[in-house]
């Protein structure tokens, strides 16, 4: 739970220094979660956040399965009707961290999938 917290700390700061804006973070509703939701010009984006100790990103990244982005679709899907944006583009990110001898690596994988459902 600390290195999720942690993990979810880095990313809001790394997707501020992108430029996101009006970030939403850990949205729920009774379809699940989603950890972030920000805008990227004029792009709604839905952002999964792994992370992991000791392991490179790409094992980060391999986290986000065929039932988490199915998941992930349905939260969005659900937000952009109760928000009346359904029309938006959006899409969703990943953001793969991975600490290392205390050091954090980060990436950003945008349009890491598509929708899913």
């Amino acid at each position: 739970l600390e290195l999720g917290r942690y993990g979810e700390d880095l990313a809001f700061k790394k997707i501020k220094r992108l430029g996101y804006k009006k970030i939403i973070r850990n949205y729920r509703c009774s379809l699940g979660e989603v950890d972030l939701i920000a805008k990227d010009g004029d792009t709604l984006v839905f952002i999964e956040i792994k992370t992991r100790r000791g392991r490179p990103t790409g094992y980060a990244k391999e986290a986000v399965d065929t039932r988490k982005k199915r998941q992930l679709s349905k939260v969005a899907l659900s937000y952009m009707k109760a928000n009346d944006c359904s029309e938006a583009k959006a899409r969703f990110d990943v953001i793969a961290i991975s600490i290392k001898e205390g050091k954090p690596q980060i990436e950003v994988v945008k349009n890491a999938f598509d929708l899913s459902y």
